[in-house]
């Protein structure tokens, strides 16, 4: 840990950039975020994982930015200085009338004042039974570039 990276200040990288996604500023996400940071959704493992500011935020808009709104509710955050393990929870709406809440444990390593990776824990099932029935189509249909493998790496 560098002497400037205080448990204060990397806290302030994970909030600011929790923020900035809940307010969908992609342009915002991409400032928190290292060149190389592995994004990786728990529950569709390290083989879908996406690595980078462009490719995080392509993978994230697949399924936020099509909402009709989206927010992160701030929980519990512990931190040892470069480890952050967030607990919060996020509301969906869909302009079809659909919404979910869906919890979330995240885990953050930062390294230098960027999040270097990003690893979120949560129930599929508790999305998939609240989305609208074109959701995992929509999914499946989307730009898939990002795709980066991470087995082993994370």
């Amino acid at each position: 840990m560098s002497v400037e990276q205080t448990a204060e200040a990397v806290d302030a990288v994970v909030h600011g950039m929790w923020s900035a996604l809940s307010a969908r500023d992609w342009d915002a996400v991409k400032t928190f975020l290292a060149p190389d940071c592995i994004y990786l959704d728990v529950p569709v493992g390290p083989a879908a994982a996406a690595r980078g500011p462009d490719d995080i935020v392509k993978r994230l808009k697949i399924g936020i930015e099509p909402l009709a709104s989206y927010e992160n509710f701030p929980g519990l955050m512990v931190s040892n200085g470069v480890d952050v393990m967030y607990e919060h929870h996020e509301e969906w709406h869909w302009r079809t009338g659909e919404s979910a809440v869906l919890d979330f444990v995240t885990v953050h390593r930062v390294v230098d004042g960027k999040i270097t990776l990003w690893k979120d824990y949560w129930n599929m099932g508790a999305l998939a039974d609240h989305a609208p029935p074109s959701w995992l189509e929509d999914f499946a249909n989307a730009d898939m570039s990002w795709i980066f493998d991470a087995t082993g790496l994370v």
